[in-house]
């Protein structure tokens, strides 16, 4: 699996200073964690995916939740849990006789709605589950949470040894965590159980759905989940928790739902990266985004990574592509970073940067430095004077011409 790997050597050459690099499965779990990137869910009763996997139908898909939880109803349980399974079972024919490629398959999770059912279900499945990167845990506190990340130790001490690692992702999505009294207490609780499991757990998932259901309210298309006060407030100190230094996970930022909406007020898509990297094209390509209601997604991921958090829960294939190309690396980004770890030995504290725009501390932006190069062996760099619209732009060519 790698990232953009639909583009064509030409568009390779003209978009990229670097290109992504492989991963898969048996990846480094740091490497594994940063990928995941636009995470699409599927409910789980689907019956199509493999086939869909076959047809490449989601260009672009690197990584999936298969959902047992909210997506399936309480009555259609055991039916989405043979589905499932069939889902596994066909992927594992179809590399059998050559329609896919193990090292095609998505990052594949499964969002299980309690305990019992992870019991069940690793009991259940058979070779199958080797497709499966990890598990998603949702509405994780201190004491559900124990169980699960107790049951994902004891199957991979007793897998076998040729098999990849199976990963847990708690979803930080309940009342302990968004009200004010209880979430400090809270979060250094889900903290400290986490750091006993940190080699199985890849992704800390901030679930804004559910904590916006307890006060009743929901973003419109036209805002982020950032213009939502308590909401903010509660991404801010999981951020403070999880994404320290010295206790750092890969935080994902909450779902983005809306796919289609009218729109209320003006659109705040900004005009100067399309222009910049189209020309009048690219005015034209922004409309276009704004009229696929994603200019909200946009600038929410944008948020996102000003505040540390990489990749995105998302319910829409149209989302992979925004997404994902938000997460690329500029060239500027990526001169500093250079620039900043070329010179760690310590002769100089300061310097202005390549691009003679900002300037670099060497100690202060070193953190910063290692996690940007980080990404750009996963999502790749960008040439000098790209931004993220140039991977929009190709499956666009009809609004263009």
């Amino acid at each position: 699996m790698r990232y953009f790997n639909y583009l064509t050597n030409e568009e390779e050459r003209n978009f990229f200073y670097s290109l992504p690099t492989q991963f898969n499965n048996y990846a480094d779990k740091e490497v594994i964690a940063h990928a995941i990137g636009a995470a699409l869910y599927m409910p789980a009763t689907k019956d199509n995916i493999a086939d869909d996997l076959v047809t490449g139908k989601h260009e672009g898909l690197v990584s999936m939740v298969i959902d047992l939880e909210d997506a399936v109803g309480d009555n259609q349980i055991e039916f989405a849990e043979e589905t499932l399974k069939a889902t596994l079972i066909k992927i594992g024919r179809y590399i059998s006789i050559g329609l896919l490629h193990a090292d095609d398959i998505p990052l594949m999770f499964i969002r299980v709605r309690s305990v019992e059912q992870l019991k069940r279900l690793l009991s259940f499945f058979g070779e199958e589950i080797e497709y499966i990167t990890g598990i998603v845990f949702p509405k994780f506190n201190v004491e559900t949470g124990g169980e699960y990340l107790k049951l994902l130790h004891e199957y991979n001490k007793n897998k076998r040894s040729t098999s990849s690692t199976l990963y847990g992702m708690p979803i930080l999505e309940s009342s302990d965590v968004i009200y004010r009294e209880k979430r400090m207490e809270t979060l250094l609780g889900i903290s400290q159980l986490l750091n006993e499991y940190k080699a199985y757990v890849l992704n800390v998932r901030i679930g804004a759905t559910d904590f916006s259901s307890l006060f009743g309210l929901r973003r419109s298309p036209d805002h982020t989940i950032y213009d939502i006060g308590v909401i903010r407030d509660c991404i801010a100190d999981i951020v403070n928790v999880f994404g320290r230094m010295d206790n750092h996970y890969v935080i994902s930022g909450p779902v983005w739902e809306y796919f289609k909406s009218d729109r209320v007020f003006k659109p705040q898509l900004r005009q100067t990266p399309f222009e910049e990297s189209m020309g009048r094209h690219g005015r034209i390509l922004r409309m276009d985004y704004i009229n696929k209601y994603v200019d909200g997604l946009i600038r929410e991921v944008a948020m996102d990574k000003e505040n540390g958090i990489i990749g995105k829960t998302i319910i829409h294939p149209t989302h992979i592509k925004p997404v994902q190309s938000m997460l690329v690396v500029t060239h500027e980004e990526y001169m500093d970073a250079l620039h900043i770890m070329e010179n760690e030995q310590g002769d100089l504290g300061v310097m202005k940067s390549r691009y003679s725009n900002k300037m670099n501390e060497f100690k202060p932006h070193m953190t910063w430095a290692k996690r940007i190069l980080f990404r750009s062996d996963i999502y790749g760099v960008l040439n000098e004077n790209q931004n993220f619209t140039c991977l929009l732009a190709e499956e666009r060519e009809s609004a263009i011409v």
